[in-house]
């Protein structure tokens, strides 16, 4: 635990709510899925620059990534790099 502390912790806004529900209408996330979603847009409406995940399902999915990152830019946030610790560790 002592490793994270002082890290912050984000907030469910408003408005990564309202990201979220658009990343699920446009298919950048299955409904199935809302916290997935709500993953990816607290990141982005956060301005986070990397959000790290062994989701490769979902979230760090070659097939949706382009979507997910489209969909956040329409909605006024630049997307976060979505990508595995091993990619970006370079591993």
């Amino acid at each position: 635990m002592s490793l994270i502390d002082g890290i912050p912790v984000l907030d469910v806004s408003s408005e990564a709510k309202s990201l979220a529900a658009a990343l699920i209408k446009s298919y950048g996330v299955p409904a199935s899925e809302p916290r997935d979603a709500l993953h990816i847009a607290i990141a982005a409406t956060n301005g986070l620059q990397y959000l790290l995940t062994w989701n490769f399902r979902h979230i760090a999915n070659a097939g949706t990534r382009a979507l997910i990152e489209s969909v956040c830019r329409e909605e006024g946030y630049t997307p976060p790099a979505i990508c595995s610790p091993d990619e970006l560790l370079g591993a």
